[in-house]
């Protein structure tokens, strides 16, 4: 099974380097490493050329112009462009246990997409790791909350990690899934611009189109660094807009979309 990982990131090289070396530290590598770059500066394009130089996979740049929080259009051009029949989809702020791949890995199976889960660091802890390049914590740390998803244990993992058709908790940033499926409901609605909402749209039309959602427990493990300063917040304004967009999907059972990865 080939597998593409797709990093989404915005003016934030300082978290997208720590991300790369918690990717080089796994047991289990990807094919190849796309960043989706909603339009950052030249600043993280020399972050990614520098680790183009240092991985022995393929690591590639998709980059589209900073017109606003466009993050559905340039996860499609991602998904779009990958050579792997598998996705593993995550945020440039989510630094990877070594063994995060090989969940995914594990627990793929036709028929299913997954959702992972995080550890939240504070912005304390936060600053720290970005300062001196940490991407190893423990369960007993400091400034970690959701501690329980810090813990890796397959055993519980089979155990726990239930396939389900819950509508809530969607998180593209922390979420995998056959390259096929994604392309049969037409990927992302591009609809949706700004803050919120497109990776719920994502999710339940996979679960219309007939899949079953299983949520990864103790395993896949994840860290999500603090946003510190947001340079986005005020498209949080669109929340409103998109949240009625998401109800229709819901109310309509729609599974594929009109301006997706495909124009239609």
């Amino acid at each position: 099974m080939n597998i593409s990982l797709i990093i989404t990131t915005y003016n934030r090289p300082d978290s997208l380097e720590l991300v790369f070396k918690s990717v080089s530290r796994q047991s289990v590598l990807p094919q190849e490493i796309i960043v989706a770059d909603d339009g950052s500066t030249d600043t993280t394009k020399h972050i990614i050329e520098k680790y183009q130089n240092e991985f022995s996979i393929s690591l590639r740049h998709i980059w589209q112009e900073d017109k606003g929080f466009r993050v559905a259009r340039i996860r499609n051009l991602a998904i779009d462009a990958a050579n792997g029949e598998y996705i593993i989809s995550i945020d440039g702020d989510i630094v990877l246990h070594k063994d995060f791949i090989y969940s995914h890995k594990l627990f793929a199976k036709k028929g299913f997409f997954l959702q992972g889960h995080r550890a939240l660091l504070n912005q304390e802890l936060t600053r720290e790791v970005l300062k001196k390049q940490i991407v190893n914590y423990s369960f007993f740390q400091k400034g970690i909350s959701n501690k329980k998803n810090t813990i890796h244990n397959l055993f519980l993992a089979k155990i726990f990690s239930r396939q389900s058709k819950k509508i809530k908790g969607f998180m593209g940033g922390l979420m995998s899934f056959w390259k096929d499926d994604a392309i049969k409901i037409n990927g992302y609605n591009e609809d949706f611009t700004g803050w919120g909402k497109e990776d719920s749209d994502f999710g339940v039309r996979l679960l219309n189109s007939g899949l079953w959602r299983r949520d990864l427990r103790f395993c896949a493990v994840a860290y999500h660094l603090d946003h510190l300063k947001d340079n986005r917040i005020a498209t949080k304004g669109f929340y409103e807009k998109n949240l009625s967009m998401l109800e229709n999907t819901i109310k309509n059972k729609e599974i594929i979309c009109k301006n997706g990865i495909r124009k239609l």
